[in-house]
């Protein structure tokens, strides 16, 4: 591994605007289970009955969603990031971070020490919640409590609007402004990292994609394959934790003999 892992330092240390995508394989690091994996959510409810508009349809629906909401929520809210998030933090904090794109809803970049002006959330997050018709935003926690309190399917206080988390389901648009915003970053970056994603769920398996179409060296850093393997510059099929730890600490070894120079 030694070898694509000292040229993808060398790539971070040449770029100047990196984007790096990052997708589940990233949280299962963190103990986070993967939703679609044999024991995950998808085991023990039908994805079939979280559809958008069954929420916004029925009170029984809304019911359970929050039920395997709630299921969803406790195995992440006391996750810690991993080596590979502290790694993407440390890549800010060197200036070589343009922006950070994810498909996860666990908000352990932010644990980690992102910005949040870095970090896009394509399918939103589960660290807080909505109101549908206001949109006043509520706390996590603090609607946990009511719903530990009985209150199954919770309601804005404000306006009686249905609450939901922050999430994307099934059946409800991606978030526009976010979404564009990846396709512009994703088009204009020097060098585009995907960490922990299969690199299969539409539209953000294209980004990768768009990249390389622009000129951007492409590395990809997970555990199976993935449709992008072949236009990519260096694939690394290893668990993104100690990968990360170890590019990272390439990275720094380089900047300081550069400093010293």
């Amino acid at each position: 591994m030694s070898g694509p892992i000292e040229k993808i330092a060398e790539l971070i240390v040449d770029s100047l605007r990196i984007v790096v995508f990052v997708g589940a394989g990233l949280s299962t690091e963190s103990g986070i289970p993967d939703f679609r994996s044999p024991g995950g959510v998808w085991d023990k409810y039908d994805p079939q009955e979280f559809y958008f508009q069954r929420f916004l349809e029925s009170e029984t629906s809304r019911e359970k969603y929050w039920q395997m909401a709630t299921d969803m929520y406790e195995s992440m809210k006391d996750a810690e990031p991993n080596r590979a998030h502290l790694a993407i933090a440390e890549l800010e904090q060197l200036g070589k971070l343009d922006c950070l794109i994810t498909q996860n809803i666990d908000g352990l970049h932010f644990k980690a020490g992102n910005s949040p002006d870095k970090v896009l959330e394509l399918h939103g997050t589960a660290m807080h919640v909505t109101c549908l018709n206001c949109h006043k935003r509520y706390d996590r926690d603090a609607i946990q409590i009511r719903i530990a309190g009985g209150d199954k399917a919770p309601r804005c206080d404000a306006c009686k609007g249905l609450l939901k988390p922050a999430t994307i389901s099934f059946g409800q648009s991606m978030p526009a402004e976010e979404t564009q915003a990846a396709y512009e970053h994703s088009a204009a970056c020097d060098l585009f990292i995907v960490i922990g994603s299969s690199l299969v769920v539409q539209p953000a398996a294209q980004m990768p994609v768009i990249a390389k179409q622009n000129g951007a060296k492409l590395v990809i850093i997970n555990r199976d394959e993935t449709p992008c393997d072949p236009i990519a510059d260096y694939v690394v099929n290893a668990q993104a934790s100690p990968t990360m730890a170890t590019v990272i600490e390439r990275v720094r070894r380089a900047l300081a003999n550069i400093s010293r120079v």
